[in-house]
């Protein structure tokens, strides 16, 4: 009876003590459960890589800002880097490279890689510019820009706007809703829309990568890092951008044919008026004129002037080829002009 009592008398102090511990507790639960929200919320936009099919958007619940880190270093490099651009615009960068997959049970996969001559801050700052209609004016109209989370290099925006979309004798204008998590420590900018509607995937990603343009000067030593590439060249070499963009597409039913093949070309052909606004972009910061020169070679004017309008090729692949050639002529007409 003793032990009984004892058992007793000790369950009831234990659970004295539980409910003096746990009692504080339940306000200090309610009072950290907004920042504990917001936490996981931050933890779930930093994963990278591929969505796991099935899963919805993270619907953010407030602004979240961090300190910001000093940015003083990349942008005294960055103007390095344009200076020499601008003393030596022109680079034989090869062609880009467009592949159009369709995967089962979605419209396309779009993968487009091409060379820019600037660095990647540059390329970067050109893609995420808030100001981005000025550049890519295929957007119509920004109906709202949120800045969700701002970690200094890092940021999450939630992006609502209109973009309008041209292909063949058909045009119009198209709703795009996305969060963005874009990141310039790996120069990257992964997109996915929040609302689903018609399309019931669509996201994608940029990525920007170095390359070391003159590292030939390098010889017989290959650079392997920018540090090393920046000794063997004095300072003195160029620093280029291999620019990736990576989209895939699912709507809620997949149209049959030819439907599917319009709506693929019209994927195809915004992509490719993407990166000629980029390029196009590419060529104001380094300070190159796109004004025909009057005192020009007369044989490339007039291999320029008989050329097919591009805009009537429909294969995207001879477009390009057809734009890259029109670029080296450019350049020979420019190097004309500067010997004579």
């Amino acid at each position: 009876m003793g032990e009984t009592k004892m058992s007793a008398t000790s369950q009831t102090t234990d659970r004295n003590q539980n409910s003096m511990l746990i009692d504080p507790a339940f306000p200090k639960f309610f009072t950290q459960a907004p920042q504990r929200m917001q936490n996981f919320f931050k933890s779930h936009l930093r994963q990278k890589g591929k969505v796991e099919e099935g899963k919805g958007v993270l619907e953010p619940q407030q602004f979240v800002r961090k300190e910001e880190k000093s940015s003083t270093d990349w942008e005294a490099d960055l103007q390095k880097q344009l200076q020499l651009w601008r003393a030596n615009p022109h680079w034989g960068s090869p062609p880009p490279e467009i592949n159009v997959t369709v995967p089962e049970g979605s419209l396309c996969n779009l993968h487009v890689e091409l060379d820019v001559g600037l660095p990647p801050d540059a390329v970067y700052n050109i893609v995420t510019d808030p100001d981005s209609k000025r550049v890519f004016r295929n957007i119509k109209e920004v109906v709202s820009r949120k800045v969700l989370v701002d970690e200094g290099s890092r940021q999450v925006v939630e992006v609502e706007q209109a973009a309008i979309w041209k292909f063949l004798w058909l045009s119009g204008t198209i709703s795009v809703h996305v969060l963005v998590d874009q990141n310039r420590e790996d120069h990257s900018m992964r997109f996915k829309q929040v609302n689903t509607g018609f399309m019931k995937k669509f996201e994608g990603c940029w990525s920007v990568e170095p390359v070391f343009v003159d590292e030939k000067i390098c010889s017989p030593f290959k650079p392997k890092t920018l540090s090393e590439y920046r000794s063997c060249t004095g300072g003195k070499g160029r620093v280029g951008s291999r620019v990736s963009l990576e989209q895939l597409l699912q709507p809620a039913i997949v149209p049959p044919p030819p439907i599917s093949w319009y709506l693929r070309g019209i994927t195809s052909k915004t992509s490719e008026t993407l990166m000629n606004y980029l390029l196009e972009e590419v060529a104001r910061v380094k300070g190159i004129s796109p004004a025909v020169s009057s005192n020009c070679d007369e044989k490339l004017v007039q291999e320029i002037t008989n050329e097919v309008k591009i805009d009537e090729v429909h294969d995207i692949k001879k477009r390009w080829a057809l734009r890259r050639r029109n670029a080296m002529l450019y350049r020979k007409k420019q190097e004309y002009s500067s010997a004579s």
